[in-house]
């Protein structure tokens, strides 16, 4: 097994960089899980906004207005100085200020005028309260012109009856991201970071003329040679397959055990562990010096990693860079992340989707293995 046990040792010189990688990607994957679950809705609830009123007309009509708003918002009330209300928003402390005028009733229940509101340039939730007090005056406006008083108009709008929502649930599709998928999402990068330096500095050493002439004079075939090279390099990947569903074991515990979905994520995580297994091969074979192995295995984990929705979610992502990604085995990985994300189990339809993008998958592995054979055969015969 001297082969092998070759492999190991240098694999060995260099596993203080497969830690430092691994100290990384447990870092990050938990720092990104962090802020991306916060980005996901866990329950359908109203919004509730800080908004500042400036009141100055202090009416019948006027305060009504504010207690409708204190029941759906956070409401503070402040003077009217214009200084008052640039701190306000300045330090985030509202982010949407009403601005009450006075003469309130003629003003903009009679003449239609709008309120003068400010608001934090972009904020999406200021076209949320935008519609909840236009809706509020034109049912002012009704009741009085119904006949109604003002006082009588604001006690009929305060007890306008609310919509309530039901989430509707099935047992197949979830509504909230598991945290898990999170994690799984950044998998790639570890795969390929770590077998594309293991793998390149593995092969730069046998690739030494001198160690290539004490291989082929050694008494060990060279199809022994070969399968002792083959076995090296699977029981890395898989030993860095192991440490990453342990991880993710360890992390989740039964939200993940449990789930109806762990055989695909083990699964698709094996097949992407092959193809960075056979990538990263490849890759070595073109490697002259250290230097260029840093900067080509920089490229192509972070840039396949960065095309393929690794980083940043589909979701979010460009189509013309998703369709481009799709030439890219990273891409059918995250695919199936996705759609996992969304189920509780698998079935129909949805599991053979799965399934194409495993065999794609595949198809990149066997890929890259057919221009490995090439390649070395090419180096032999030159």
């Amino acid at each position: 097994m001297t082969v092998f046990k070759g492999y190991m040792k240098i694999l060995k010189k260099n596993i203080g960089l497969v830690i430092i990688y691994l100290v990384i990607f447990f870092s990050v994957a938990m720092a990104l899980q962090a802020a991306a679950s916060k980005e996901h809705l866990e329950d359908f609830e109203k919004a509730r906004v800080d908004i500042a009123v400036a009141d100055n007309d202090q009416s019948t009509l006027s305060h009504a207005l504010t207690d409708y708003l204190k029941t759906i918002h956070n409401v503070s009330e402040i003077s009217s100085d214009p200084s008052v209300m640039q701190e306000e928003l300045f330090y985030r402390n509202a982010e949407y200020i009403v601005q009450i005028p006075k003469d309130f009733y003629k003003t903009c229940i009679v003449q239609d005028n709008p309120i003068s509101v400010t608001k934090i340039p972009g904020s999406y939730t200021s076209f949320y309260v935008d519609q909840q007090i236009n809706a509020w005056l034109n049912n002012v406006r009704t009741y009085i012109a119904s006949g109604f008083s003002q006082k009588e108009a604001a006690k009929a709008a305060l007890e306008q009856p609310s919509s309530r929502v039901s989430m509707y649930q099935d047992t197949e599709t979830t509504s909230e991201t598991p945290a898990y998928t999170y994690y799984f999402r950044y998998v790639p990068y570890l795969f390929l970071a770590v077998l594309c330096y293991s793998m390149g500095y593995i092969l730069l050493a046998f690739q030494k003329e001198d160690i290539q002439k004490r291989m082929q004079a050694s008494s060990v075939s060279i199809r022994r040679q070969n399968l002792e090279g083959l076995l090296a390099m699977f029981t890395i990947g898989v030993g860095l397959w192991l440490i990453a569903v342990t991880g993710a074991i360890v992390m989740y515990q039964k939200d993940l055990l449990a789930s109806g979905v762990l055989t695909y994520y083990l699964l698709n995580t094996f097949v992407m562990m092959m193809v960075s297994l056979s990538l990263s091969y490849l890759l070595g074979l073109f490697v002259k010096n250290s230097n260029m192995l840093n900067g080509l295995s920089n490229i192509v984990s972070l840039g396949m990693c960065f095309l393929s929705g690794v980083f940043v979610p589909m979701s979010v992502m460009d189509k013309k860079v998703l369709k481009i990604a799709q030439f890219l085995p990273v891409y059918w990985y995250e695919d199936i992340n996705e759609t996992l994300a969304r189920y509780h189990s698998v079935s129909g339809n949805i599991a053979t989707d799965i399934w194409k993008s495993l065999g794609i998958e595949v198809m990149f592995a066997l890929a890259f293995v057919a221009v490995i054979l090439a390649l070395s055969k090419y180096k032999r015969q030159k």
